[in-house]
């Protein structure tokens, strides 16, 4: 990699890892890191493709009560290095290098719980800190040191993101093409089994037996290959519009229950 590449990489890493605690901009989504990478790696579209990817894997993670979930930032940009180190060699699949991007995503998204266990076990002192100038009225240190705990965070994953820039694209070439064929196929297998999971925890959060009926015109439209992803698209924004529809007129009527069967649904409404 050049120079500036490197430092372009090293610059989406440390807006993914801010992002992570900030959640404004969403830099930390897979979607938008891996494409970030692939587009100053000059490997857009295998960026897309992974980010895509590991998407339907981190759909279902979330952060409930005292339970964090894996780290998509560091998951997102080391695989997608690893991703762009073995197509930089030139003699590597480019399934093989997303496949395999893919499985290892999974267990760098742990360790990077490990990491941000650190950085806000060291951001506890900047809390105290921060009561230190705001009993003196010190508006400017509160300011410096609530950017040193977010810096914290996108430094947790820009300094793994600069060494993995260093490791020679010959190195991880050589590696990939050393996997046999039946470990490569495995991660493929496996990769896409992850999606499916992480798609399916979605799916238990959002579905009710009103819900039920459009995820299966969903899973049937989208076996159609004729349907164009824009296609697919303005026909999810329909059903659900129809959905909508469905619902304020629910209950009215003669003699129609108020209730809509959708118990979340019917809070909401009430709200």
């Amino acid at each position: 990699m050049s120079a500036i590449t490197i430092m372009l990489i090293i610059l989406v890493a440390l807006l993914a890892g801010m992002e992570g605690v900030i959640d404004e901009f969403q830099f930390h989504q897979p979607l938008v890191a891996c494409t970030l990478i692939g587009l100053v790696s000059g490997h857009l579209s295998e960026g897309i493709i992974l980010g895509g990817s590991l998407q339907m894997i981190a759909l279902g993670w979330a952060n409930v009560g005292a339970a964090v979930a894996p780290d998509a930032a560091l998951a997102s940009v080391a695989s997608a290095i690893i991703m762009v180190l073995g197509l930089n060699g030139g003699t590597v699949n480019t399934q093989t290098a997303i496949s395999t991007s893919i499985a290892v995503a999974i267990p760098l998204s742990v360790a990077g719980l490990f990491l941000t266990m650190i950085c806000r076990t060291i951001a506890i002192p900047l809390v105290h800190l921060m009561d230190g100038a705001a009993e003196k009225g010190d508006f400017r240190k509160i300011e410096i040191y609530q950017i040193l705990g977010i810096l914290l965070q996108g430094i947790r994953i820009a300094v793994p993101a600069a060494a993995l820039c260093i490791v020679p694209a010959e190195a991880v070439t050589s590696v990939l093409n050393q996997m046999p064929a039946w470990l490569s196929g495995g991660m493929t297998v496996g990769g896409g089994m992850v999606a499916a999971v992480g798609y399916a925890m979605v799916i238990n959060m959002m579905s009710t037996k009103e819900t039920w009926p459009f995820f299966a015109i969903g899973f049937v439209l989208a076996a159609l290959s004729e349907l164009t992803l824009i296609a697919l698209g303005a026909l999810g924004v329909a059903i659900a519009l129809i959905y909508l529809g469905l619902k304020e007129n629910g209950g009215s009527g003669n003699g129609g229950s108020t209730g809509s069967g959708d118990p979340l649904g019917d809070i909401l409404n009430d709200y």
